[in-house]
């Protein structure tokens, strides 16, 4: 497959807190990053003040990773690509455990 294959991924329900907090935004991504063999390149993360939640970035090998947490509506958005197929992570699972998630929708598309 020429292009390779993107996830969008949204979960709901999640705990605030959690969505708040850069060490469990973090954790999130370094668990994808090891379920699905990536290998990070360089990182950039964001913590906004107050109530307001994660930006982050990883940029892979592969391609790139991304969440943005929104602790007012509970909620956190996942982007994925990688450029060459791979099995994709237990995004409901994770999600579920690391930031209390309740609803996980995934759309993966191939691209390219």
């Amino acid at each position: 497959m020429h292009g390779g294959i993107e996830w969008l991924v949204d979960a709901r329900g999640c705990t605030p807190a959690r969505l708040r907090d850069r060490a469990s935004v973090i954790g999130l991504l370094e668990r994808i990053v090891a379920e699905m063999d990536l290998h990070v390149v360089s990182t950039a993360v964001h913590v906004f003040g107050g109530a307001g939640g994660v930006t982050a970035l990883y940029l892979l090998a592969e391609s790139h990773l991304t969440v943005h947490t929104f602790p007012e509506t509970g909620a956190a958005t996942i982007n994925a690509y990688c450029c060459t197929p791979r099995v994709p992570a237990a995004w409901r699972e994770l999600l579920g455990e690391l930031l209390g998630a309740h609803e996980v929708d995934v759309r993966e598309v191939p691209r390219g």
